[in-house]
């Protein structure tokens, strides 16, 4: 059976689409087949990442295709060991339908309160929609200071959510990486890939518990 992990929000750039692309890298270097459904038609950046990827025969090879709905997604996932769901940028019923066909549900965001406060009400709907807590997880993107960090995590967890280990920096490299084609697990700076290393793998860990 193919597990579903979903990325999600109600605004764009907080970093669906980053950590998409580098959950699917680690999970095919791993041996496993994998697949990312881009949902966002309007913009489609996991699909040109791909190209860039191709372009420049970077391994190991990952597959993403555009669709139009989950649904479409899921029933194109059966030979997969892993479909990502790379969601809309923005809220809507797509949303809901997303969650309620994950294992797991990932909101990226930045430290900021403008981002953190959409971002718990955007759980706070899922959960009262149905989608259970233990499903839902935050993982923080664009982190500038160690006490940013500490401060956006104590917002979440008082809110009552899974805040991913680890976080990503706010650092050209990793923009750098994902323009020709890599993840952030592949920049040219062994600490920032180390750093992009542990938050996808308390998220992979978190969606096979």
């Amino acid at each position: 059976m193919t597990a579903v992990v979903a990325f999600v929000s109600q605004k764009g750039g907080v970093g669906k689409s980053t950590l998409s692309r580098a959950l699917a890298r680690e999970v095919a270097a791993g041996g496993l087949s994998v697949k990312i459904a881009d949902l966002d038609t309007q913009q489609g950046t996991s699909v040109d990442w791909h190209r860039a990827r191709l372009a420049a025969q970077i391994e190991p090879r990952v597959s993403v295709e555009a669709f139009g709905t989950a649904g479409q997604a899921l029933a194109a996932s059966e030979r997969f060991d892993l479909l990502i769901i790379d969601g809309p940028a923005r809220t809507s019923q797509a949303t809901l339908e997303i969650a309620r066909a994950a294992n797991l549900v990932v909101q990226p965001t930045g430290a900021s309160l403008d981002d953190l406060r959409p971002g718990v009400r955007e759980f706070h709907a899922l959960v009262k929609a149905g989608i259970p807590n233990e499903r839902l997880a935050f993982a923080l993107n664009r982190i500038g200071t160690a006490a940013e960090e500490s401060d956006a995590r104590d917002f979440l967890h008082d809110a009552g959510y899974t805040v991913l280990d680890g976080s990503l920096l706010e650092r050209p490299a990793y923009r750098l990486a994902q323009n020709g084609g890599s993840s952030v697990t592949e920049t040219r700076f062994a600490g920032l890939n180390v750093k992009a290393d542990k938050l996808i793998q308390s998220l992979i860990d978190k969606a096979t518990a």
